[in-house]
């Protein structure tokens, strides 16, 4: 799998064949967004509504779109912050994780979040925290079961959703390793 940063046109678009694979791995997350509400029909994901989300993010100061390829192929997206907005948590983020439907439990989410937990170790971060709302039991399930442990308990700051937050202390790799 090779993780790259979205990369954006000199006008700072998503070039139209990147939008039209990102608009089909949203759109084949149907039941995510039904119960984020991300998008107000999932059954109906548009491109520029795709755009404007990834806009959203990148307006973020640290934000950064990870785009995963495998044998050529978008399967997965990852929106990581550098740091949070509120300035006492020190840790980065992941924003978003989100592999294309036709790809699930094939291990991709497991090979890009830890890809993602290098990329930040690479950096010389200890730790990582994410927050999974609290209507999407399978996407706790997928993040403790890599390590992430429950910390607190919020809203979200885009949509006020109820989510818990969870964090992972990131161990150095052992030396000579690629942390895979």
């Amino acid at each position: 799998m090779i993780l790259d940063a979205l990369a954006l046109t000199p006008d700072h678009d998503i070039p139209a064949p990147v939008l039209t694979e990102l608009t089909a791995l949203y759109a084949s997350n149907r039941d995510f967004h039904a119960l984020s509400g991300d998008f107000p029909d999932p059954d109906d994901i548009r491109p520029e509504q795709v755009a404007t989300a990834l806009a959203d993010e990148l307006a973020v100061p640290g934000a950064e779109v990870l785009l995963a390829r495998s044998e050529g192929r978008l399967v997965g997206i990852v929106v990581t912050l550098a740091q949070h907005p509120d300035p006492v948590d020190p840790d980065p983020w992941i924003g978003l994780l989100m592999v294309d439907g036709a790809a699930h439990r094939r291990g991709f989410g497991r090979q890009l979040a830890t890809l993602v937990e290098d990329r930040f170790r690479a950096t010389d971060r200890t730790a990582v925290r994410l927050a999974v709302l609290d209507n999407n039991p399978d996407a706790l399930a997928f993040w403790t079961s890599l390590g992430y442990e429950t910390i607190g308990y919020g809203r979200d700051r885009q949509l006020d959703r109820a989510c818990t937050v969870l964090r992972k202390e990131l161990t150095p790799s052992a030396p000579g390793t690629d942390g895979v």
